[in-house]
């Protein structure tokens, strides 16, 4: 092939490197040139084209492309027309990814105009999810060097879908005083959430002492348990696994079964056990998984409900990638009720740090202020654990101490800013890191001086949000006029972590250039109070 620039006398033939625009009509990028074309073109005082004159032999970018995507078996996979010199790859199923990077490489190196991008190996995809792409580089590469790189992708699985199986589930959790009976039943919802992609339930739990023998009964019970279709037994330990001998582990081999790796090079995760009762997979859980951030349970997992069987030299192998503490790779999982479970989540993120500066030094802070008997920063969070939001966190700073003790017994979460002195966005980027904000598709930013939004109001926001599927700002109006609360979605947060200073997220709303949706509440929008005169005019007492 040829590259460069050609006197349009002597264009015909050749492949347009740019788009040419003329007064009737254009000629597109990777246009071949006709007879007509070249007089269209030198009619139009066209003196010269950047274009490639192809060798015999040479295939077009497309076609290229399109030879590449069809050397791939199609199994559980989708791929798009070519276009461009491009050709992507698409799961048909929720499933596993999995990729050859000895293959891939090989692909990539046949020509540096032929080039193979793809995920990461064995990460789960759903159904829809882009999962690889051929590119070609230049407007058309040899024909050779296309068979031999499709040669490559026809000898070897280079990269596929397995599709995940629906999984009995059998969960047996040892007990010990030290654990809350609270932190076992969001451990089996949250276990639940891990489950739902792939169709897989927990059909029973067994809760049990934590001993070898009571846990090597439960298994072997889970084991002979009447079922169809794959079954699994995942163990939760009350205790952590420190040894190869330690209660999991042994219980899995007084059980009748082998244990095929004790600890994993992934963390969080270490102490995760694999074993096997018959062709029934045993995994011991480590005490990461009982939170729905990403960890080395997830890979274990997801291998096991797409159809492998992890061995032990496969978990060695895990190490590369393996540092998951600062990794956000893909969207956690849910940690929310039944009764919560809609598909768009909102997590209700209350900023109570400030210092509340225009109350006057030294005295009553406004959000311990009394409003009909209750104090008001309890008012406000007891409008947000009353909605439809899946769940609550209280950002402290000034004075945290009394605003903790005023919430006493609400099912909140506590998030401290220590760095409250400087101003509300460090307030709104605790909240966006918060464990809760993370595991959600938006966060309800509510201010805890505003006396009179309703839980109906944040029920009115969370609505429009979910409406919208969790692609558009959300943002409370008094007449049209902008007010609080306000929903951001999680394609905002990485500009909160930007913010400095005493600011919140007007800015960031206004030209991140997505949808914004106003929800008319009223003057509930607009009422705060940051004085003690505001805070008697609404209705307060103040507390010294």
């Amino acid at each position: 092939m040829k590259f460069g620039e050609f006197p349009v006398k002597e264009a015909e033939d050749v492949v347009l490197a740019h788009a040419v625009k003329l007064a009737d009509g254009s000629l597109p990028k990777g246009h071949r040139l006709q007879r007509a074309d070249v007089e269209r073109l030198r009619a139009a005082n066209v003196a010269s084209v950047i274009a490639a004159r192809l060798d015999v032999g040479d295939i077009g970018e497309d076609e290229a492309a399109r030879r590449l995507g069809g050397a791939i078996s199609p199994d559980h996979l989708r791929f798009s027309e070519a276009a461009t010199g491009r050709v992507n790859a698409y799961a048909t199923v929720d499933g596993l990814f999995v990729a050859d990077k000895s293959a891939i490489d090989r692909v990539n190196r046949v020509d540096p105009g032929i080039t193979l991008a793809c995920l990461a190996d064995h990460v789960p995809v759903r159904k829809g999810d882009m999962v690889a792409t051929f590119k070609i580089i230049p407007l058309a590469v040899p024909g050779e060097k296309v068979e031999t790189a499709c040669a490559f992708l026809r000898a070897a699985t280079v990269f596929e879908v397995k599709p995940y199986a629906a999984h009995s589930v059998w969960l047996v959790a040892t007990e010990l005083p030290s654990l809350k009976p609270s932190v076992m039943d969001k451990t089996a919802r949250i276990l639940s959430r891990r489950l739902l992609p792939s169709g897989s339930s927990i059909v029973r739990e067994e809760r049990v002492a934590h001993g070898v023998t009571a846990v090597a009964s439960a298994v072997r019970k889970a084991a002979e348990a009447p079922t169809s279709g794959p079954r699994m037994i995942v163990v939760f330990g009350a205790s952590a696994v420190i040894d190869g001998d330690d209660v999991i582990p042994e219980a899995i081999r007084r059980a009748g079964g082998e244990v095929i790796q004790v600890g994993m090079p992934v963390d969080p995760g270490n102490l995760l056990v694999l074993g096997r009762l018959g062709d029934i997979p045993v995994i011991g859980a480590p005490g990461c998984a009982r939170s729905p951030r990403e960890n080395g349970f997830d890979w274990v997992l997801d291998r096991i409900l797409a159809g492998e069987q992890p061995s032990a030299f496969d978990i060695s192998g895990m190490g590369v990638g393996g540092l998951l503490m600062e990794i956000e790779s893909r969207p956690r999982l849910r940690d929310t009720d039944d009764h919560r479970s809609d598909a768009v989540h909102v997590a209700a993120v209350i900023l109570a740090a400030g210092q509340a500066s225009r109350m006057g030094a030294g005295g009553p802070h406004k959000l311990l202020a009394e409003f009909n008997g209750i104090p008001l920063v309890r008012r406000c969070a007891l409008a947000a654990i009353e909605s439809v939001a899946s769940s609550v966190s209280m950002v402290t700073g000034y004075r945290h101490a009394e605003i903790e003790a005023a919430l006493s017994g609400l099912d909140l979460t506590f998030v401290h800013n220590p760095d409250f002195a400087a101003g509300m966005a460090s307030s709104l980027i605790a909240g966006v890191i918060s464990e809760a904000a993370q595991s959600a598709d938006g966060i309800l930013v509510m201010l805890a001086d505003m006396p009179d939004v309703s839980t109906a109001d944040l029920d009115a926001l969370i609505g429009a949000f979910r409406q919208a599927k969790g692609q558009a700002v959300v943002r409370a109006v008094s007449g049209g006029k902008r007010g609080n609360p306000v929903i951001l979605p999680r394609q905002l947060y990485d500009a909160v972590l930007r913010l400095e200073g005493d600011v919140g997220a007007r800015h960031i709303i206004e030209t991140a250039g997505i949808q914004v949706i106003d929800v008319e509440i009223g003057n509930n929008a607009h009422l705060d109070v940051d004085t003690p005169e505001a805070v008697v005019a609404a209705g307060g007492v103040l507390k010294e």
